[in-house]
């Protein structure tokens, strides 16, 4: 089981999504789960994390870990070509290192070019920015390359990016 995470931040709370699917060609989710995270860190620049980070486990915790093979964010693994974590990182090592995190961002760093592989997807000539921790971020491209949709943003993915802003 692959299960993508999402959160989006509203005046009060933070809403969490966990959209789970079969495999890297579903079409459907098997599962979506939804949590609300009433006391929220502020925002804190350079350290997103620590505003993300409780949120996901939160989540996490309200469903069962043992089916799930791989962990999809919306960001980075890492935020520099040093190996600096960012948030999916940091949810990586939360996590026990038990899963392999893939991070999908829409937007360049500058600063981490050799941590994430571009990739093409539909007809966009806007890259997705790909990047992993537990797998070979070469073959974490591949997966979220095919998966399934014509569009730059897999079908999925955006699926669960328009269920965490649906209040």
């Amino acid at each position: 089981m692959i299960v993508t995470i999402d959160v989006h931040y509203k005046t009060d709370y933070a809403k969490t999504v966990l959209l789970f699917f079969e495999n890297w060609q579903s079409e459907n989710p098997s599962n979506v789960v939804t949590h609300i995270t009433k006391d929220v860190m502020e925002y804190e620049p350079g350290s997103f994390y620590k505003r993300e980070l409780p949120c996901i486990l939160n989540a996490l915790q309200t469903v069962s870990l043992d089916a799930i093979e791989i962990i999809i964010i919306d960001g980075y693994i890492y935020v520099d070509n040093e190996g600096k974590y960012g948030l999916g990182g940091h949810l990586y090592e939360a996590l026990d290192k038990k899963f392999p995190i893939i991070g999908v961002a829409k937007t360049s760093f500058q600063s981490n070019k050799d941590t994430v592989v571009e990739i093409l997807r539909g007809e966009s000539k806007n890259p997705l920015f790909v990047s992993a921790i537990g797998l070979d971020k070469e073959v974490a491209a591949m997966h979220v390359k095919n998966m399934y949709g014509n569009y730059r943003l897999p079908y999925l993915l955006k699926l669960m990016d328009q269920i965490t802003k649906e209040d």
